[in-house]
């Protein structure tokens, strides 16, 4: 009996174990098998880069119009499908000076795809957001954070770098749809070079709209300059490129 339980269950809990190993490198944020990979930068600079996922939707003009007030330039993380069906607001927020990533055109976790369908959810996208009329370059930002080996591979080979993030507040079920919560978890947790990720773009994420500008006063309080993730990188004279 004690053979047969060993057989049955040590394969098991070696499955488990991989299992468990491969959602962390998935989710990781640091890491990747190809490529560069930024989630943050080491500096003692009190810089940090405001970014936004998803859209552009229908609220476009209220993060703009908070930016401006603040003459802050965020990093705008758009979905191909959203921009093809509202490229207006995507020339807008290239014609306002923000920067614009790629993240993805379907918004599918690409982990376990194909590499024909990761090249043509990033080129497709790749190709919407110049026609939006951004010149700049052009990172990506994986779709929930999520990638593995075929997406890192591709964005590595044509010289693209995988942004991600350390200051998430809505990742937390106690925090997200609460703008005064939102707001002082980014304040407690940002760091010189942090990467700030939030979601403002649709009408159900009115809380985390609400907090950008308490967000931006805060860190200005603390003597934060904000920046591009594009500006950010350069503050990083020794930060690899994607090979």
């Amino acid at each position: 009996m004690k053979k047969i339980l060993i057989r049955v269950i040590l394969p098991l809990l070696v499955l488990a174990g991989l299992a468990k190993g491969l959602d962390i490198l998935i989710n990781a944020r640091d890491f990747q098998f190809f490529g560069g990979i930024t989630h943050r930068i080491d500096t003692d600079e009190k810089v940090v880069a405001l970014t936004f996922d998803d859209g552009p939707a229908e609220n476009t003009d209220a993060i703009l119009d908070i930016l401006k007030k603040h003459q802050v330039k965020g990093t705008f993380y758009l979905i191909g499908s959203d921009l093809e069906k509202n490229m207006d607001k995507g020339k807008k927020i290239a014609a306002e000076g923000h920067e614009i990533g790629n993240h993805s055109y379907s918004h599918t976790r690409m982990v376990f795809k194909t590499p024909s369908f990761i090249r043509e959810e990033i080129e497709k996208t790749d190709e919407l957001i110049r026609q939006a009329g951004y010149q700049g370059e052009i990172h990506f930002r994986p779709p929930y954070g999520k990638k593995f080996v075929f997406l890192p591979q591709y964005l590595s080979e044509t010289g693209r770098r995988t942004i991600t993030w350390d200051v998430e507040p809505e990742t937390y079920a106690e925090i997200d749809g609460n703008a005064e919560k939102i707001t002082e978890h980014v304040l407690a947790n940002t760091r010189p070079g942090s990467i700030i990720l939030l979601h403002v773009m649709y009408e159900n994420r009115k809380a985390s709209l609400e907090s950008v500008d308490a967000i931006i006063q805060g860190l200005k309080a603390k003597g934060y300059r904000f920046v591009t993730v594009s500006e950010l990188l350069k503050l990083q004279p020794h930060s690899p490129s994607p090979s």
